[in-house]
């Protein structure tokens, strides 16, 4: 029988077990750049202004208070997984309203 050969990381996992790394302490420009790109990706210094439906805004708000967090959080927080690539859609927990947009969505 062949032999079979590890993953990478399996080997990265080995080689840290056989204490092939070392910690190495980042340079003060290292950390500079470090540092500055931190600040730069969480300061929010923009403010934008949308026009939402009454029913959306109290779908979001309702969204929102299933997950613990301010709406307007809820808003940025999507937006920005949604411009980096991250945003998947699931179905809504949301109950039908007498509008039946939900069930129209999940019809679609």
């Amino acid at each position: 029988m062949k032999k079979r050969r590890p993953t990478y990381e399996e080997q990265i996992v080995r080689d840290y077990e056989k204490g092939q790394f070392k910690s190495v302490a980042p340079s003060k420009a290292e950390l500079k750049r470090f540092k500055e790109a931190a600040r730069a990706t969480f300061i929010k210094n923009r403010r934008v202004n949308v026009r939402l439906s009454t029913p959306d805004l109290m779908d979001i708000q309702t969204r929102a208070a299933e997950e613990g967090v301010p709406y307007q959080t809820l808003i940025a927080s999507v937006l920005h997984k949604f411009v980096t690539g991250r945003f998947t859609e699931k179905s809504s927990r949301l109950t039908t309203r007498s509008s039946g947009r939900a069930r129209r969505r999940r019809a679609a």
